[in-house]
């Protein structure tokens, strides 16, 4: 049990595909989109959202990096 602070983990709420291909397998890429919660004392405080991508393929996580 959490008093302070805790994160209630992600959970997935959605998942499709993306453009691109695997580097490193050339697999297709998935989109995941998360969500997360964090609570303090049972009230909720922040929702927070990610998108995390995935090859569907090898199951790797793929870091998008911008230049």
């Amino acid at each position: 049990m959490c008093f302070l602070g805790c994160d209630e983990g992600e959970t997935e709420v959605a998942r499709q595909q993306a453009p691109g291909s695997c580097p490193y397998c050339g697999g297709k890429v998935q989109a995941v989109d998360l969500t997360s919660r964090l609570r303090f004392c049972f009230l909720p405080i922040c929702f927070r959202f990610k998108r995390k991508y995935f090859c569907s393929l090898c199951s790797r996580r793929l870091v998008l990096y911008d230049f």
